[in-house]
């Protein structure tokens, strides 16, 4: 799954990257430490024109009558999102890009304590993580698919975040036809960097700051 994340590369960066025209409501950055419910930038295509918008990190199903009236829906699996009926339309209709600077991992340690572990992209760009979105009321909501772990992951947790290529953005959003039920796999082998541990400070959704990407002893 995908519980944390960081953005530090800057909106007007993602714009580029993205050939995205960016909203006037962007959460400004950088955020070492994305935490659900928090305002996250997310990639839409509408009308064939990129958009970078503004989304509430913590999906809201359409029969939701409060944004608590149930779980916090923070992920979509990837094995069962064409199904749910609280994504199926989703993921048919609304599908999206969430960059991110990199994310957070826990393996447990002795005791059950929880263990922190950062990974990024090998090639120091930001991530593209699959998204689904939808909107409650005057909100757009949105969650992170998740899928299988693969390399590099699958000793530190059994699930990870769908990471798209670039040549994958077209199909996931909808520009390039049908069929993007094919990109909900893990990333390949040396997409991302080996992970390493950070402090536990990052435990916290009430933690901030640079440091809790620094690197501590495994």
């Amino acid at each position: 799954m995908c519980g944390r994340f960081t953005i530090t590369h800057p909106n007007e960066a993602l714009a580029a990257l993205f050939d995205a025209v960016p909203g006037n409501d962007l959460p400004a950055g950088p955020n070492f430490n994305v935490c659900p419910t928090n305002p996250v930038v997310v990639v839409t295509s509408e009308g064939g024109v990129r958009r970078l918008r503004a989304m509430r990190w913590g999906f809201i199903p359409s029969w939701y009558k409060a944004p608590n009236d149930g779980p916090l829906i923070i992920n979509a699996r990837s094995d069962t999102v064409a199904t749910k009926p609280a994504f199926k339309a989703a993921v048919r209709e609304r599908r999206c890009i969430v960059p991110a600077s990199g994310f957070y991992e826990w393996s447990e340690g002795e005791k059950g304590a929880r263990l922190p572990w950062y990974f990024t992209r090998a090639d120091g760009l930001p991530m593209a993580l699959a998204g689904v979105w939808q909107r409650w009321g005057d909100m757009d909501t949105v969650a992170i698919v998740s899928t299988e772990a693969g390399p590099g992951m699958a000793e530190i947790h059994h699930r990870e975040p769908v990471v798209l290529e670039r040549a994958a953005w077209p199909l996931w959003l909808g520009e390039a036809g049908h069929g993007a039920a094919v990109l909900m796999r893990a990333s390949e082998a040396g997409v991302l960097t080996t992970p390493y541990r950070v402090g536990v400070a990052v435990n916290s959704n009430r933690a901030s700051g640079p440091a809790l990407i620094e690197p501590v002893a495994a």
